[in-house]
C-alpha cells in the first residue's frame, strides 16, 4: 500500500489519496480518495488499471481452441473460464443436452473449483484481516501470520485448498490450466483409482468445511456491530438457479430480487441475457458496469457471488450447507443481509456445500464410465453461464461457418460487482475515514471492503468502444526512438523522430 498526498489536478484543490496497488487480491487495482482541507471524503474511487483484450484476440480462433485459451484469463479460476466456455461451445456442436458422464464430471470438476478457490480466499487473503483485526500489524498480516498464531486454522485452509486442486487434477488433467472440457462433453473419465483416493479423504473434507462455517460464524457474534455496519448497503442480488429454486452452481435460470428480498426477474433463459444486462463504460477504469436494462442505470446494478446465492435461491440441495444456510437468513431477521463481511460467512456455507456435492458425485459410477461426447445440428453461437467462486459468468460467442469465432463477450463476476464494489469502499470511507487523520489501518479498511467480494480483477479488465493509446519506444540509450498516439476517435498518429503523419 503506498500513500500519496499529492495535491490532485482539481480547481478545488482536493487532496488525492491513492491505495496502489490493493493488495490480497488477484490482480491490480488502485482506490483512489479525494478530500478537502478537512480530511472531509469528497470522492471514492476503485479503479481497474490493467487491460487485457480477449474478447479480441479470441476471434478468428477456431471454437475448439476456445475452451483451453479462454483460462488464460487467470489462474485462480481457469476451471470457471474453461467450464462457462465448452457450455458455450456445446451449442455451437448440438450437443444439448451433454451426455450423463460428461455433465457429472463437469461439475465435479467445478465444484472442486468452488471449494479450493474459496478456501484460498478466505484463509489465505481475507482471514488475517478477520483474526488479527484491521489496525493489526501490517507484517502481520498475511498466512505466514496465521499459520504462526492459529496453525490449525491454517492446516484446515490449505488442506481444503489441496484437495479442490486434486479434483481438477483429476478431472481436468492438471491443477491450473487443464483441458478436461470440450466442445460437446468431457475427454477423460475418473479412474477407479483416483476416485477412490479422493473419496477416503471427503469425510474429513467436510468436517473442516463445517470448521470453516463455524469460525465465519463466530467472528461475526464476536462484533456483530462491525459486520453489520461495515460497507453495508441494500443492493439487487443476482444469481443462477434450478428450475425448482435450488442453488445450482454449474447450471440455472437467472434469478434477481430487489434490495426487499422481492423476486423481480425469475426463469430468464441464459442465452437471451442481453436482453436483461446492458453494459456501461466509465472513462476512470477499464471494468465496465452492468445494470439490468428494466431497471436502469441508477437503480438497476446488482451483486452476485456467494452473498447473493445464498439469499437468492430458496434452498441449498445438500442438508448440511442448508442447515447452514437457514441459520445465516435468520441473521437478518426477515430481510435480506447486506453486510459486506457477510460474503465470507456465505462463502464458507458454499464450500460445505460443495464438499457435499463432492461426496455424492465420488459415489456415481457415472464419473467412472459411460459416453462422454455428444452433438448434433452445427449452430452459430451460443452462450454459457456458470457461477464462478465470485458469481455469474457469462460468455458469450458467435461462430463463422469456417468455424471460426467471429464475436466474443465476457462478462464475469468481478465486473458483475464492479458498482457494489464501488459503493462499499465509499461507505466504509464515509463511515472510517471521513474527517479524520489517516492511518494504514484506515486505509486498510477500504482493502478489507474490497477483498470480501474476493475480486478477480484481472478477469475483469474489459473495455468498450476505442481505447487511447500512447506508447512511447525507447532505444537501449534511453533515446526516443517512437512515439504513436491513438485518439479515442481511432485516430493513429506518428510523433516519432522521422514524421508527424497519420498511417493506416
Amino acid at each position: 500500500m503506498s500513500f500519496d498526498l499529492e495535491t490532485a489536478a482539481d480547481p478545488k484543490g482536493l487532496r488525492r489519496v491513492a491505495i496502489d496497488p490493493v493488495s490480497r487480491v488477484e490482480g491490480h487495482g488502485k482506490v483512489t480518495i479525494l478530500l478537502d482541507e478537512q480530511n472531509r471524503v469528497k470522492q471514492v474511487r476503485l479503479h481497474i488499471v490493467e487491460f487485457r483484450g480477449f474478447e479480441k484476440f479470441i476471434e478468428g480462433r477456431p471454437y475448439w481452441e476456445v475452451p483451453v485459451m479462454v483460462q488464460r484469463l487467470c489462474g485462480i479460476c481457469p476451471v470457471s473460464h474453461q467450464l462457462a466456455a465448452a457450455k458455450a461451445m456445446d451449442l455451437v456442436v448440438g450437443a444439448q443436452p451433454i451426455t450423463r458422464s460428461a455433465e457429472k464430471i463437469r461439475r465435479l470438476m467445478h465444484y472442486g473449483q468452488v471449494m479450493q478457490s474459496h478456501a484460498l480466499h478466505f484463509f489465505y487473503l481475507a482471514s488475517p484481516d478477520l483474526l488479527f483485526g484491521f489496525d493489526s500489524e501490517a507484517d502481520l498480516r498475511n498466512i505466514v501470520g496465521v499459520a504462526q498464531a492459529h496453525p490449525d486454522i491454517a492446516k484446515k485452509g490449505i488442506l481444503l485448498r489441496k484437495f479442490g486442486q486434486e479434483i481438477i487434477r483429476v478431472t481436468s488433467g492438471k491443477r491450473i490450466h487443464g483441458t478436461g472440457a470440450i466442445p460437446g462433453g468431457m475427454n477423460k473419465h475418473v479412474s477407479q483409482a483416483e476416485r477412490d483416493a479422493l473419496y477416503q479423504d471427503v469425510d474429513q473434507m467436510i468436517a473442516w468445511a463445517a470448521d470453516a462455517v463455524d469460525i465465519a460464524k463466530q467472528l461475526h457474534a464476536q462484533n456483530p456491530i462491525l459486520y453489520d455496519g461495515f460497507g453495508s448497503f441494500p443492493s439487487n442480488m443476482m444469481s443462477l438457479v434450478r428450475a425448482n429454486g435450488a442453488m445450482d452452481l454449474y447450471d440455472g435460470v437467472l434469478r434477481v430480487r430487489d434490495a426487499d428480498g422481492k423476486i423481480i426477474l425469475d426463469g430468464a433463459s441464459d442465452q437471451r441475457y442481453m436482453d436483461l444486462i446492458e453494459e456501461e463504460s466509465r472513462p476512470w477504469t477499464y471494468m465496465k458496469f452492468p445494470h439490468l436494462r428494466s431497471l436502469g442505470r441508477d437503480a438497476g446494478w446488482y451483486r452476485v457471488g456467494p452473498l447473493a446465492r445464498v439469499q437468492n435461491c430458496d434452498f441449498i440441495p445438500s442438508p448440511l450447507a442448508e442447515a447452514q444456510r437457514q441459520e445465516f437468513v435468520a441473521w437478518g431477521k426477515g430481510a435480506p443481509v447486506h453486510a459486506t463481511l457477510a460474503y465470507h460467512w456465505a462463502r464458507m456455507i458454499e464450500v460445505l456445500h460443495t464438499v457435499e456435492v463432492i461426496k455424492e458425485l465420488l459415489d456415481d459410477p457415472d464419473i467412472l464410465r459411460g459416453e462422454l461426447m455428444a452433438g448434433g445440428e452445427r449452430r452459430g453461437g451460443g452462450v454459457g453461464i456458470i457461477e464462478a467462486p465470485r458469481g455469474t459468468l457469462i460468455h458469450d460467442y458467435e461462430v463463422g461457418a469456417d468455424d471460426l469465432v467471429t464475436r466474443c463477450n465476457l462478462i464475469v463476476s468481478t465486473t458483475h460487482n464492479n458498482q457494489a464494489m464501488n459503493e462499499s469502499v465509499r461507505s466504509v470511507a464515509r463511515q472510517y475515514l471521513d474527517g479524520r487523520e489517516l492511518t494504514e489501518g484506515l486505509l486498510n479498511r477500504i482493502e478489507v471492503a474490497i477483498r470480501a467480494f474476493d475480486p478477480c480483477l484481472s478477469c475483469a479488465t474489459h473495455a468498450l468502444g476505442q481505447m487511447p493509446l500512447d506508447v512511447v519506444l525507447l532505444g537501449a540509450d534511453g533515446g526516443l526512438v517512437d512515439h504513436v498516439v491513438k485518439s479515442p476517435h481511432g485516430e493513429i498518429v506518428r510523433h516519432g523522430k522521422a514524421s508527424m503523419e497519420p498511417f493506416a
